[in-house]
């Protein structure tokens, strides 16, 4: 038999070790507007991401002493309780390696004193978690120890590469977290897709509805009792069985773009889990290793009205698809 259950509180840097116990959290601003089931992941590292929404489900999980759904987003204040769950046994935190390193460092499109716009390689994951030890804001907080505060702006997929900001202080993250809610944020996207897409501006609006699968896996779906999305979209290149497509985003839905692809018939390339399989294994053929989908264009106002426009140039490997397919025509 096990004795009663423990209780202690911890801070964000605490290691808990020994036998399972109810842990209490401090949310501080490092951790304000991240949601809940991805802060799980970073704190319980080797429990499988099932048991971590099994646990949100079952409320054991509180937040000041409330129950919370998964997509609840953290606040500088909050009390996050923890339930004792087994986790793995701690290692020595994650360091960026000397090639990760030099890539980010090069990656840098625009810094200042408040703000860092990083072009984000394919493969990364913007933040660690679910079996990933070092994500991109852990490794640029490795990377710039003398920054007391960097914070996502937004997101990216990991198979996406391009623009991502990257807020160095709290009233930055704010002020661009309330330009994004307002679309005064223009983020422009290129992206392969299956077929001769239109030719002209071209919206996509169909509302999408997030569906949580037992493995927690996230799929997203078009479903009128969805948040409304709207994507346009304009043919930069057509070619033989392809077109290179410009996607504007008007909101920032979870697998937008991926999703109204799929929704206008015309499959992203590289897509495995919205895309055509037979489009993806010809593009595989001639060497897409990953999804085309980049984040090639940011444009928004600073907190002093200054215009900012930041672009990132198609990476190497995606523009070299493109040579290819431009050869046949």
């Amino acid at each position: 038999m096990t004795g009663p259950t423990q209780e202690t509180t911890t801070s964000l840097e605490g290691v808990n070790t020994g036998a399972p116990t109810v842990r209490w959290l401090d949310i501080d601003e490092r951790h304000a507007g991240q949601r809940i089931d991805n802060f799980l992941l970073m704190q319980l590292k080797g429990v499988p991401k099932s048991r971590i929404y099994k646990i949100l489900r079952k409320g054991e999980v509180r937040v000041n002493k409330g129950r919370i759904k998964p997509d609840y987003k953290l606040r500088a204040g909050d009390r996050v309780r923890i339930p004792p769950v087994r986790v793995a046994e701690p290692s020595q935190a994650a360091h960026p390696g000397r090639h990760l390193s030099q890539l980010l460092k090069n990656a840098v499109l625009y810094q200042d004193d408040q703000l860092l716009v990083i072009n984000k390689p394919s493969g990364l994951a913007v933040h660690g978690g679910s079996g990933i030890n070092l994500g991109l804001i852990e490794a640029l907080r490795k990377l710039y120890p003398e920054q007391r505060y960097l914070e996502l702006v937004h997101r990216l997929d990991r198979e996406t590469s391009g623009c991502l900001m990257v807020a160095k202080s709290r009233s930055m993250l704010l002020h661009l977290q309330r330009q994004m809610q307002s679309g005064a944020v223009c983020k422009r996207y290129q992206a392969l897709v299956a077929g001769k897409w239109p030719r002209g501006l071209v919206e996509v609006a169909a509302p999408l509805r997030k569906n949580q699968l037992q493995s927690g896996e996230r799929v997203v779906r078009v479903s009128e009792q969805g948040k409304p999305a709207v994507t346009y979209f304009r043919a930069l290149q057509q070619f033989k069985e392809a077109t290179l497509v410009e996607a504007k985003l008007e909101t920032g839905r979870t697998h937008q773009i991926r999703v109204h692809c799929q929704a206008a018939g015309h499959g992203l390339a590289g897509d495995q889990k919205y895309g055509n399989a037979a489009f993806n294994s010809e593009m595989k053929k001639r060497g897409l290793k990953r999804m085309f989908l980049h984040a090639a264009e940011l444009a928004f106002n600073m907190p002093d009205e200054t215009e900012l426009t930041i672009v990132s140039p198609l990476p190497e490997d995606l523009s070299a698809l493109i040579a290819d397919l431009r050869v046949e025509e």
